[in-house]
């Protein structure tokens, strides 16, 4: 398999509908992530083995940029013309991918932490594979 780079993310839509959240990429399609997101205080460690979607959205929801956390199966041609992100980690690594969001290697999982007072929107957290979907939004603890 060949090596995969980091790729930047553009904006692209989002629409909050019954039952999750529409992604819609600069292509014309549209994917559909099954919610609504559990909210989680301020950071969260994915179940391990999952691949990780982080979307930051602007604070009126329309719009926003994703990222794809150690995804090895999409080739950069392809998330350059949806406008989807990629970040790559090595072990113990940590990376920022949005003013005050975060990513980190934790064993097998990734860990996503949101200073939500730096992030001028909303943060949702994706973690999936054949077996199962989960969705969350980091929110701010209610202390």
């Amino acid at each position: 398999m060949s090596a995969r780079n980091n790729v930047a993310p553009s904006t692209i839509g989002v629409d909050f509908v019954d039952g999750g959240v529409v992604v819609e990429y600069h292509d014309g399609r549209e994917v559909f992530y099954h919610g609504p997101p559990e909210p989680v205080d301020g950071s969260l460690s994915t179940p391990p083995g999952k691949e990780v979607h982080v979307l930051v959205t602007d604070p009126d929801g329309v719009e926003g940029v994703m990222t794809y956390v150690n995804d090895r199966n999409t080739h950069d041609d392809i998330l350059e013309t949806t406008g989807v992100g990629r970040v790559m980690l090595d072990r113990d690594d940590e990376e920022e991918l949005f003013p005050g969001v975060t990513v980190a290697t934790e064993a097998y999982s990734i860990r996503v932490e949101a200073d939500l007072s730096l992030v001028d929107g909303r943060v949702f957290v994706f973690a999936e594979d054949e077996m199962s979907e989960h969705a969350y939004e980091l929110v701010e603890s209610a202390d």
